[in-house]
């Protein structure tokens, strides 16, 4: 396949087939860095030069009533995270506020575990922790609440809430293999829910799961008929006590930038960041993210995993002649 080619008429417009993507994803060691060239053509003529940074705070953690198999805060797994409610809103307005002004965050997502809303008066909380939020900085304003009912959403939404995130985690024909307390078509429902709210929808998955190269594409290919704004690729970093952890091998850092690149040819138009496992996955080929197709990518630390410090991260991008955004208000 002519990389260089392909680029240009993806600029140009031309949507991929499945196909098309797949034959991509497959490329080899040897052709890896034809590619990520290519798929770096499509970002800069897609996004410019300009690196979006998203921040997170996991305001509530432990005891998820969900089986993912991925996932240390499930209740149905024996592992050492920390359990604790819903923070207070002022703890989570003073996170926010390190988010920008110290890590030079331009997205600020409230997480909580669990399928949704636990308690009537946590909707009280978040909603005044957003409204702080957005009387007192540029940040957009994402929440990562699990399912959520239209009415809290419109509450929040009032509240000052901008963007939502809600994963797909993995293709359909995969998502039985990692979680079965929920439906695939329950989450699809949540990222419909939320784009008819009129809020920007964050949604992606995580990949080493075992999931085929077959079903990378088909998530994609599901993402984009969707329509989401953006799209968080997560690498499995197996946590002990999780049903992932058992079987799982590494994944090399050639697939993980080929899976970006094939991701920017598919939605080239939208926001595409590696988030979690990019350190363990790519190493000292963090920087290669961004020239595979990355536009986006998580600063500080993860839900239950630390991350490097953001002055590393913001020297990264630096490094490879990259601006970091900034001040970015409501997009």
């Amino acid at each position: 396949m002519n990389f260089s080619r392909l680029s240009t008429s993806v600029i140009k417009g031309k949507h991929l087939t499945s196909e098309e993507a797949l034959e991509l994803i497959k490329t080899s060691d040897d052709d890896t860095f034809e590619l990520i060239a290519a798929a770096n053509k499509v970002r800069r003529a897609k996004k410019g030069n300009q690196i979006k940074l998203c921040a997170i705070v996991n305001a509530r953690s432990g005891k998820c009533s969900e089986n993912c198999s991925f996932c240390a805060q499930s209740a149905h797994h024996n592992t050492s995270v920390d359990i604790y409610p819903l923070m207070q809103s002022e703890q989570i307005v003073e996170a926010a506020r390190q988010a920008e002004k110290e890590m030079n965050a331009t997205c600020f997502s409230i997480v909580t575990s669990g399928k949704g809303i636990i308690r009537d008066g946590d909707i009280y909380t978040l909603q005044a922790a957003l409204k702080s939020i957005a009387g007192e900085s540029r940040l957009n304003r994402c929440v990562s609440l699990g399912m959520v009912s239209k009415e809290h959403l419109n509450i929040l939404k009032e509240a000052g809430l901008s963007n939502f995130h809600h994963n797909l985690e993995t293709s359909r024909s995969h998502f039985e293999k990692i979680c079965t307390t929920h439906s695939y078509d329950d989450r699809i429902k949540a990222v419909k829910m939320a784009k008819e709210a009129g809020l920007k929808v964050c949604s992606g998955g995580i990949f080493n799961v075992g999931e085929s190269l077959e079903q990378r594409i088909e998530l994609a290919m599901t993402l984009k008929e969707l329509d989401v704004d953006q799209v968080p690729i997560n690498i499995l970093h197996p946590v002990a006590g999780t049903p992932a952890a058992k079987d799982h091998h590494a994944i090399s850092p050639f697939e993980v930038l080929r899976l970006i690149a094939a991701y920017r040819f598919v939605l080239p138009d939208k926001d595409i960041g590696l988030f979690g496992g990019r350190e363990s996955s790519l190493g000292q080929l963090q920087p290669l993210m961004f020239i595979a197709g990355a536009n986006v990518t998580l600063i500080g630390n993860y839900l239950t995993v630390k991350g490097q410090s953001a002055q590393k991260d913001l020297e990264m991008i630096q490094s490879i002649g990259l601006d970091v955004q900034t001040n970015a208000g409501q997009t």
